[in-house]
């Protein structure tokens, strides 16, 4: 039986970090101050994703159909593959499109002495004929942990609630209080989404590290069964998108470690013999570092768009 719990944590105050995602390393140095050494020896943990507390529908690929109220600060049940990514696409195309989308899911800038940082909410001006002159929406962060041993988890309440993330910690910054917990078992999950297609893409959710600093860690090359050609990936991918994009990332702790790695959100074809598998292991995440977050993926039938709004690809 594996088991994952999936976290939702408020914004509560300015947070000084990047604005995409909280590193899988960054969560697990806020959690593991407070755990017992199985606990911290054991414990696996995802980047965290932002995500807005707005209106939305669930997307066709979800086990639920149609409108869904608010979404992005709880979390709906999870009976397939694609509900677990629900929160991990950083478009989040859950938000309604009569709204405007792109706005919605931007954060706020701040300036505090000189140190940027983004908001933990957004304002919103509404049609005049409104009482309010403005709406609020807050953020939330979405990540996941695991363990491969029985008995770490769930974690408690009292260990994930009041956590800090990102820099400037001792100023007050990065403070978050957990909105929402579940755990899942992966092994009831319906994988059914994938099965009886030819061909398949997989994208990377988070980097996958090929080279670290770290003492220890290994050198990964890209795997064999990606397919860098881009074959079965929906388009005409331009020659200049059939290289992989690099980027340079660090291991944070009582030492910095530099990373190169394959840059996220990035798109390759799946070479491989089976895509159920590789799907399983893509939650759990592969290769060097996976333990603080990178090397997720996601695999897609190659037929089935990213961004449902083009269309099904012929």
């Amino acid at each position: 039986m594996t088991m994952i719990q999936q976290l939702v944590f408020e914004l509560e105050t300015p947070y000084a970090g990047r604005p995409y995602h909280v590193s899988g390393n960054a969560l697990y140095q806020a959690i593991a101050a407070d755990v017992d050494d199985r606990t911290r020896r054991e414990l696996q943990v995802s980047h965290a994703m932002f995500a807005p507390s707005e209106y939305g529908s669930y997307p066709e690929s979800h086990s639920q159909k149609g409108y869904a109220g608010k979404l992005g600060s709880s979390l709906p049940p999870v009976e397939s593959y694609e509900d677990l990514f629900l929160f991990r696409d950083a478009a989040q195309r859950w938000l309604q499109t009569s709204r405007p989308r792109d706005a919605q899911n931007t954060m706020d800038r701040q300036s505090h002495g000189g140190r940027l940082t983004v908001a933990p909410e957004s304002f919103f001006g509404v049609p005049e004929h409104q009482r309010n002159s403005k709406r609020r929406v807050k953020w939330y962060i979405h990540a996941y942990v695991h363990s491969e041993r029985e008995g770490v988890l769930p974690l408690d309440e009292s260990v994930l609630d009041g956590i800090q993330l990102g820099g400037a910690r001792n100023y007050g910054f990065g403070e978050v209080s957990l909105a929402d917990s579940q755990v899942i078992d992966l092994d009831a999950v319906s994988f059914d989404g994938l099965r009886g297609y030819d061909q398949y893409t997989i994208e990377l959710v988070t980097p996958y590290v090929l080279q670290s600093e770290k003492p220890d860690a290994d050198t990964q090359s890209v795997p064999y069964w990606w397919d860098r050609s881009v074959a079965g990936v929906p388009g005409d991918a331009p020659t200049r998108d059939r290289r992989l994009r690099r980027r340079e990332e660090r291991l944070v702790g009582e030492s910095v470690y530099e990373l190169a790695t394959v840059d996220h959100g990035q798109l390759v074809g799946y070479a491989g013999s089976d895509p159920i598998q590789t799907a399983k292991n893509g939650i759990l995440r592969l290769g060097t570092h996976a333990r603080f977050g990178f090397g997720e993926l996601r695999v897609r039938p190659a037929c089935h768009d990213r961004v449902p709004e083009r269309g099904e690809v012929a």
